[in-house]
């Protein structure tokens, strides 16, 4: 299991590190999908983050893949804590259990019509407490995913200079 979770972490990195542009081109495009993927449900999101990203020129992979950050399999622990945190902020009385249960209905039936017919409360909750994640986690996305590609970029120009030094002696 660990080999295939340091697989798939080795193939974002390789994604994020290796793309076009400035590292402030992919880390913005990075943070763009991490804002997206928690302020936004699940299915929109893409349809959000791809136009995002020509207006505000990062990269569209980066604004892809930032979306990520909630899945198929993330989604049913961040999203019930979402709305619980969002219901706190709100002075709302739902438990995260009820939440949950809620939830897992919404997220069975893939209708979006079913979260807000749950009530007011619990869409406001939801938009409430995904936009929090979403402005904690952005600035971190953006500076952690700048600071990776520079690293990478440094390494890999430090590899090349003694690989042409060593072909030259």
């Amino acid at each position: 299991m660990f080999a295939r979770l340091k697989k798939f972490f080795t193939f974002y990195y390789m994604k994020a590190v290796r793309d076009k542009g400035t590292p402030e081109y992919i880390a913005r495009g990075w943070a763009i999908g991490m804002f997206v993927g928690f302020a936004i449900p699940f299915g929109l999101q893409l349809a959000i983050s791809i136009p995002l990203s020509f207006l505000m020129k990062g990269s569209k992979l980066g604004s892809i893949l930032g979306t990520f950050a909630t899945n198929h399999f993330t989604i049913f622990i961040i999203y019930p804590v979402q709305c619980w945190i969002g219901n706190r902020i709100l002075c709302g009385n739902l438990s995260l259990d009820r939440i949950q249960c809620m939830m897992r209905d919404v997220l069975h039936s893939r209708n979006y019509e079913t979260l807000f017919s749950m009530g007011l409360e619990v869409a406001a909750s939801f938009f409430v407490g995904g936009l929090l994640f979403a402005v904690i986690s952005t600035p971190i996305c953006y500076y952690a995913v700048k600071r990776i590609v520079i690293k990478y970029r440094l390494l890999r120009e430090k590899a090349r200079a003694k690989k042409a030094a060593a072909n030259r002696e």
